[in-house]
């Protein structure tokens, strides 16, 4: 069973669809295509593990069962009925229904969740005579149904809880991010391990967690309490995890890292040194408590992540002087290095006084977020080229 090669479906953040790609690829995916918000490839179900396992990226890995054109609800709930769910569920189990859409003619995901369950627990209530529970926190079963216009797509989820819950972070701050995001933010930032980084603004301090997640090549996975759903599968083979998560462990780096994170409040510093040390990764990051603006490296050259405040609690005069402050605070102090931004607040991004080399639109959230690269140099442009 092991070794037969299925279609499988990893979903993520908009954005991060090629960097999970090339994730995917790197440990042996197959037939890899880009979705939106989702990656598609094929692999045996040690590839299921391996990518819930180890994937910084990914949010779910999904296992498509069964596909199918509804033009409505009554031949959605027909086709879902009539699938032999007898085989996937039985009675002293329980499952959940969790819905994505991208339809017209289908506008209301919890709608068509209750519609799925309706059809599933009416099938095996007519094939058995008695009904599976509904368990929406930790089922034994949960199942995705993605709704891609009139294309309705049923998969296992072998993941269960989302892939950011990496399980490290027991404190968070008043608006952390998740650790995803923090990972695609280190890949897209281009940092080398071999080089310092800093998080001036550290909050929970998940961004120099996920930078030393990459920087050691450590599993995702290892910091893992809530489990995988894969592991109530029928056919979960725990020798062959076994293998997987000991080949991982092998993989990881003891090359030492420069990973730097601060932040003015002492309070918010705290949690992070809390969260880094349950994590057991007090030895490759430091954190002290720091104003930016004060700031300095160092080294001549490295990387700069901040995630400064959006302005939800702050005055428009109050954000803008922030943000000015901060591109001064580049030209001032961080000589030599590439400074990343990732911010909400797209107006007060322009106060920042420099030209950006790039910018890359992601979302924390729902918020529609730019990560901005500002490259200081010594001297002009000019003169470095």
């Amino acid at each position: 069973m092991s070794a037969e090669v299925v279609q499988l479906t990893a979903t993520t953040q908009a954005g991060f669809e090629e960097i999970l790609a090339n994730e995917l690829r790197s440990f042996g995916a197959r037939d890899v295509e880009l979705g939106k918000r989702a990656v598609y490839f094929k692999g045996d179900l040690g590839f299921i593990y391996k990518a819930n396992f180890r994937s910084r990226f990914a949010l779910r890995i999904l296992k498509p069962i069964k596909t199918f054109v509804a033009i409505d609800e009554h031949a959605y709930y027909a086709r879902i009925k009539a699938f032999p769910w007898e085989n996937y569920i039985s009675n002293d189990k329980t499952f959940s229904i969790k819905c994505a859409l991208n339809s017209q003619t289908f506008t209301h995901s919890l709608y068509m969740s209750l519609k799925a369950k309706d059809a599933i627990v009416d099938r095996l209530r007519e094939k058995t005579g008695d009904r599976p529970n509904i368990d929406t926190e930790n089922p034994d079963l949960p199942i995705h149904v993605y709704i891609d216009k009139e294309l309705v797509t049923i998969s296992l989820d072998s993941t269960g809880h989302s892939l950011h819950m990496r399980g490290y972070r027991q404190i968070t701050g008043q608006a952390p991010i998740n650790e995803v995001l923090a990972a695609g933010i280190v890949e897209f930032s281009g940092w080398d391990p071999s080089t310092p980084l800093y998080d001036g603004m550290c909050g929970s301090g998940t961004i120099a967690m996920e930078a030393a997640i990459k920087g050691l090549n450590m599993p995702p996975g290892l910091f893992r309490k809530l489990g995988w759903a894969f592991e109530k599968w029928p056919d979960f083979d725990q020798k062959l995890f076994d293998t997987i998560i000991e080949s991982s462990m092998e993989k990881i780096s003891d090359s030492p890292l420069k990973i730097y994170a601060s932040d003015v409040s002492a309070n918010v510093v705290s949690k992070a040194k809390k969260n880094i040390y349950n994590a057991e990764l007090d030895d490759e990051i430091q954190v002290s408590v720091q104003e930016f603006l004060e700031l300095k490296p160092t080294e001549p050259r490295g990387t700069l992540i901040l995630n400064p405040p959006y302005g939800d609690r702050m005055n428009k005069e109050d954000i803008d002087l922030l943000y000015k402050n901060l591109g001064d605070a580049f030209k001032q102090n961080w000589k030599g290095f590439s400074c990343f931004m990732i911010t909400g607040n797209l107006e007060a991004l322009k106060k920042v006084g420099l030209k950006s080399t790039s910018k890359r639109e992601l979302f924390n959230g729902s918020i529609d977020c730019r990560l901005a690269r500002f490259d200081i140099y010594e001297g002009s442009k000019r003169e470095q080229e």
